[in-house]
Parts: structure tokens; C-alpha cells; sequence
């Protein structure tokens, strides 16, 4: 079962729709003992990032969630902020992160005039990992203006161009998170959460 991290940011109903497509159980966790149903969660995140924070703090939901990810080990994937949440500070905010990836979020500078925020479908370049199995030519939808600095560059697993190069997805082991919004991202977002999820998809 997707557990769908409930703190009440993020568009969980996307989610539980493309995740009802593929076939595959998904539900919002809104009580700390819910958490422990779940084989892999969800960390969705919209806004600033000491908003996020002190939303997922104010839940209930923060000690579970790290027994769950660094406990048990269960497979967990953040979402726009809720990535950038996994790192250990942000530029944007005073709150400390998850500290799940060290390294810390940090203002993006597109120069040539470009606006912030980042709002728009681009082009990633991806690695090898298992999240971008069987995507030809990724493209996702972006709405941000701080990007991830990962403090080891074997974590940034894909990258993208706005003005500058920028990380747009990270893992550590069996901790990933993406910057894009794979629920908004047509058929290349239904892969990526197949792929996370472990199952087929034509």
C-alpha cells in the first residue's frame, strides 16, 4: 500500500487517482500509527519551506514518519518541497529539515532575465535510476523557486535547465525525492509513480 502522507499540504487526490489507474492501493495517513500500513509513502509539499515544516511538525505525523523512513527503511518519495524537506536546511526558511540527505535548498538563479518562480513544463536529464525506468525524453512540470544542493553529487540523480543547471531529483539509498510535480506531469509522471510504485504500466 501507497501511504499518502496527509500533514495538509499537497494535492493528494491527483495521487490517489493516478494510483487507483494503475491499480495500486494508496491512502492518506493522517494519524502516526497509520503510518506503519504503509510499503512505501508519498511526501507531498507545497509553499515555503518553514510553512511545510511547521505543518508536518504541528501533524503529529514528524516522529513516525522518520521511525518509518529510517527505521523500517520503507521506500519514500518527497514531491516539490516535500523533497527539498529531506535536506538538512533551506535558504528560504530558519527551520531545520528531515536531515533524511545532507545538503540544503537553495535560492535558484536563472540570470538572463529570467522570472522566479520556475513555473512551466522542461526537459530533465536523468540518470540511471529506477524512478525514470522506461521514460523516453522526460518532461515534468516545475512551480518552485529554490532547488536542492545535495552535499554528495552521486545524490543528484537528474537535472535540469533554467538559466542554469539545477538537481531536480535526489536519492540516498532507498530515500528519493523529485522537485517536479509527477501528479501534473501527464504520461511521463504516470511512469515515474509506476516505477516508484513497482508496477507494470504500458
Amino acid at each position: 500500500m501507497i501511504g499518502l502522507v496527509d500533514y495538509g499540504l499537497g494535492n493528494l487526490e491527483a495521487f490517489a487517482s493516478i494510483f487507483r489507474r494503475l491499480g495500486v492501493e494508496a491512502r492518506r495517513l493522517t494519524e502516526p500509527a497509520e503510518l506503519a500500513m504503509a510499503d512505501r509513502l508519498i511526501l507531498p509539499g507545497v509553499g515555503a519551506f518553514d510553512w511545510a515544516m511547521a505543518r508536518l511538525q504541528q501533524s503529529g505525523l514528524r516522529d513516525a514518519l522518520d521511525e518509518a523512513v529510517l527505521g523500517r527503511s520503507v521506500p519514500v518519495l518527497g514531491v516539490c518541497v516535500g523533497m527539498q524537506m529531506m535536506l538538512e536546511r533551506s535558504e528560504e526558511g530558519e527551520l531545520s529539515g528531515l536531515g533524511w540527505i545532507a545538503g540544503h535548498v537553495a535560492r535558484l538563479d536563472p540570470g538572463a532575465g529570467l522570472p522566479l518562480p520556475h513555473m512551466g513544463w522542461n526537459d530533465i536529464r536523468a540518470g540511471d535510476d529506477p524512478l525514470f525506468a522506461k521514460l523516453d525524453a522526460p518532461r515534468f512540470y516545475f512551480l518552485h523557486s529554490y532547488g536542492t544542493v545535495p552535499a554528495a553529487a552521486e545524490a543528484a540523480i537528474a537535472e535540469a535547465d533554467y538559466g542554469a543547471r539545477f538537481c531536480c531529483a535526489v536519492r540516498r539509498d532507498h530515500i528519493a525525492g523529485v522537485q517536479f510535480h509527477p501528479e501534473k506531469s501527464h504520461h511521463w509522471g504516470v511512469r515515474l509513480l509506476a516505477n516508484f510504485a513497482g508496477v507494470e504500466h504500458p
